[in-house]
């Protein structure tokens, strides 16, 4: 693959050509990759162009360079499994566990986010997950799975967000590119989107009222309802 230089942008391509070859094993764990002069030849690139995406890759936990023994490719479990870049090329490159990853980390932390969020929601984060919802609704009347997914990500970025707890935040937008995939996958099984709006209104309604056992209850539910949708969709990854 050849990518362009010059620009941030070619600066990105470069840095996903790489990433997507490295997640799809082209290049084998522990071993250095092809020489400078090869590589780079390979990509169409100049060798100090190269080196500037090995070391955005290096930041991301994927690679390591050492005098004299060259860049190696690190162990997947040593990534940074929360860079949106890593996400991305996980998602084209290995769909199956990511959406089994995004799913048990949503098992074991949108509740206790939905529980918090309805002790310490802002009036202005509440207003935020009314007009997700509003969104989400307009969306499936229109029958836009596009803009339904994309509003139904905003509402769980913001349900992590609305307890105040800056960590889950940082979470929620770090995570976007597996919700939506998630979402996009999952709203492929006919009446998913319009028998996933109570859950979403439930949730919303509790958080208001200050019931934090009833909105970790709801995103429980929502959550079942969804890995539920997931294995019936049209859209779920061929082994």
């Amino acid at each position: 693959m050849v990518v362009g230089e010059g620009t941030r942008t070619g600066h990105q391509q470069l840095i996903d050509a790489l990433g997507r070859r490295i997640v799809a094993g082209d290049f084998p764990v522990g071993e250095p990759l092809p020489v400078e002069d090869r590589l780079a030849s390979q990509l169409g690139v100049s060798r100090g162009a190269l080196r500037e995406a090995v070391k955005a890759l290096a930041a991301k936990g994927m690679l390591a360079t050492r005098p004299r023994t060259g860049t190696r490719v690190l162990p997947a479990d040593e990534w940074n499994h929360l860079d949106r870049d890593v996400l991305a090329w996980l998602q084209e490159c290995d769909p199956r566990q990511l959406l089994r990853e995004t799913g048990e980390l949503r098992r074991i932390v949108e509740p206790e986010a939905a529980r918090i969020a309805a002790e310490h929601c802002r009036p202005d984060q509440l207003t935020l997950l009314r007009d997700a919802l509003t969104r989400m609704e307009d969306a499936e009347a229109r029958g836009d799975r596009a803009a339904y997914v994309e509003a139904d990500t905003v509402f769980h970025r913001t349900l992590l967000a609305a307890g105040g707890n800056r960590l889950l935040g940082s979470l929620g937008r770090a995570i976007d590119v597996a919700l939506r995939h998630h979402f996009a996958i999952s709203t492929q099984t006919p009446g998913a989107a319009t028998s996933s709006l109570p859950g979403h209104r439930a949730i919303v309604d509790a958080v208001a009222a200050g019931r934090g056992a009833d909105a970790a209850a709801a995103v429980t539910r929502l959550i079942s309802a969804a890995e539920r949708q997931l294995a019936d969709s049209p859209g779920f990854p061929a082994p």
